[in-house]
């Protein structure tokens, strides 16, 4: 069986190969202070809530089934009244133990049952602790894929699922070509295993960094959304990209994050959180929500304009 980094070195020499070829939460939700471990905070942006706008969730490393995990999603069903955001893209480790239907049905269909029955659609990437078969699952929307790309229902935005855990060259070669095809002004890659990571269990993914990052900086691509790590951060701009780690869904692991990475502009390892995103033509607005619903983080990005030259 090929290894995760046998399948990384060939997907990197494969890519290199083709390029040598070619030459808040919203409106109306009141700040809340900040717990006493997150850092210091400028004042909470937020969401615009705008009628045309592109709303969505990001949620990684969620189906335990716990308690932990129903509190959160009430969290994300209490948001959806005031923000009617579309869909939730998933960074893997969807459902961790047994994936028989009913357990499936405890995991994920009745702790997301409110935003199931409202229309959200979930559109799901693969972590290390999920049976590639969650692809036919027909909630995930994958459509038997393992990895696959969409674009969005409003606004300039694709995004791209990847299965991070093997990534094999012609995966690697089918990125390069939809990037490359991608008529979007927002390309936006998901995927389990972070590039830059302060997680002291997992940390950064240097040699899958080495076959991904190139690509993300030709293609122009803004923000990257991982998992893996059961903390919450989001990584200080690396070479302007911004990397979210959103692996604290369900499992959490307390004062999991290192705070002398130097990666970290805002980390949060004390409960479970998800995100809340919209994007508005060139901004995307970011709002990271505990499962107390207090808003721990928050922002806006301006979309990077120019690829960055490769060497």
């Amino acid at each position: 069986m090929m290894t995760r980094r046998s399948a990384l070195t060939l997907a990197f020499t494969a890519i290199a190969a083709s390029w040598a070829l070619r030459g808040a939460a919203t409106t109306g939700v009141p700040p809340q202070a900040r717990p006493a471990a997150a850092p210091p905070a400028a004042e909470v942006v937020a969401l615009p809530n705008r009628s045309d706008s592109l709303k969505f969730a990001v949620l990684g490393d969620f189906g335990t089934g716990d308690r932990a995990q129903y509190q959160l999603g009430e969290q994300m069903a209490k948001l959806l009244a005031r923000f009617p955001y579309e869909l939730v893209i998933t960074v893997g480790d969807n459902i961790y133990g047994s994936e028989r239907p009913q357990d499936m049905k405890r995991k994920f269909e009745e702790p997301y049952k409110p935003l199931l029955d409202a229309g959200v659609k979930f559109y799901a990437s693969l972590g290390n602790h999920d049976d590639r078969v969650q692809s036919r699952y027909k909630l995930f929307n994958m459509d038997g894929r393992t990895y696959y790309t969409f674009k969005a229902p409003k606004q300039d935005v694709r995004f791209f699922a990847l299965e991070s855990d093997y990534p094999k060259p012609e995966q690697i070669a089918w990125l390069e070509r939809e990037l490359e095809n991608s008529g979007e002004a927002w390309n936006i890659p998901y995927f389990h295993h972070p590039l830059y990571s302060s997680g002291e269990r997992h940390g950064s993914h240097s040699d899958l960094r080495e076959v991904l990052e190139p690509m993300f900086l030709k293609h122009g691509v803004s923000v990257v959304f991982t998992g893996h790590d059961h903390t919450y951060e989001r990584v200080k701009p690396q070479k302007g990209i911004t990397h979210f780690v959103t692996g604290s869904g369900g499992k959490l692991r307390r004062g999991g994050l290192d705070k002398k990475s130097g990666l970290t502009a805002s980390g949060f390892d004390t409960d479970q959180v998800f995100l809340a995103v919209e994007i508005d033509k060139d901004q995307l607005f970011f709002n990271a929500i505990s499962r107390t619903g207090a808003i721990i983080d928050s922002g806006v990005i301006e979309r990077r304009k120019e690829p960055q030259p490769q060497p």
